[in-house]
């Protein structure tokens, strides 16, 4: 997949992830049933959660991929930016 490609489909993703919070934020306003709303909640938090791991693997196939052809130091900088993503995607 090329990167416009790519870009394109995260935006599909991600607007389509904006439509169930407009949902979700509706819910709330017709104050439907909690469970409802919570899987609903869920269910965006997995969305969001897909485009953050299509990102990373993006980032790990080109720029840590042109990090390690520049050499070592820029190598070491990308992967520690990369590791510092994981750990925050882990705790979120």
């Amino acid at each position: 997949m090329t990167t416009d490609q790519h870009t394109r489909a995260l935006l599909i993703r991600l607007r389509r992830i904006e439509g169930q919070v407009r949902g979700i934020a509706r819910m709330v306003e017709e104050d439907k049933y909690c469970i409802d709303i919570l899987t609903q909640v869920s269910a965006a938090s997995r969305a969001l959660q897909s485009v953050a791991l299509a990102l990373l693997e993006e980032h790990m196939a080109h720029c840590l991929l042109h990090a390690a052809q520049a050499g070592e130091l820029q190598q070491e900088a990308k992967l520690k930016e990369a590791s510092d993503a994981i750990a925050r995607l882990v705790r979120s």
